[in-house]
């Protein structure tokens, strides 16, 4: 099989990364070390260490939610990015990062509002928008951004 029939996929359960054909990603793929699924239609919560291991061990693109539990505005897009999450995986993966939780990252990202959603590909940042969004308008600006 050749490299680029395969994508490398970081499991959301423990961290491991796995290398799954490109035509199988719909199939409902397990963790190879772990045998938990690598997508389970919801959003992964990851600190800044995690988040960087994810971010290098995955080839899918990678749409983060930067969010507070204070902040008005990201509790009420919480449930809509979650449902974003059943909608756009396999293709995209969804994560939160409290930058509550994890400030360094946060301002390493130049993260200034919240919610603000980053959407990486191969480890670069090539879309960023603040505020929160309907579950039409976020599905539409991921895939338009990609």
């Amino acid at each position: 099989m050749a490299a680029a029939e395969a994508v490398h996929i970081a499991c959301p359960h423990c961290d491991s990364i796995n290398r799954v054909p490109s035509a199988r990603l719909a199939e409902a793929p397990r963790c190879g070390r772990c045998r938990k699924a690598l997508f389970s239609g919801a959003p992964i919560a990851l600190d800044e260490k995690r988040f960087v291991a994810h971010l290098s061990g995955t080839d899918l693109p990678i749409l983060v939610d930067f969010w507070a539990s204070w902040c008005g505005p990201c509790r009420t897009m919480a449930p809509v990015f979650h449902q974003a999450a059943g909608a756009l995986e396999p293709e995209v993966r969804l994560v939160k990062v409290d930058t509550e939780q994890d400030p360094a990252l946060a301002t390493r990202l130049g993260i200034r509002n919240i919610p603000t959603l980053v959407l990486f590909r191969s480890e670069r940042e090539v879309a960023r928008t603040s505020g929160a969004m309907d579950l039409g308008r976020l599905i539409a600006w991921t895939r338009q951004s990609l």
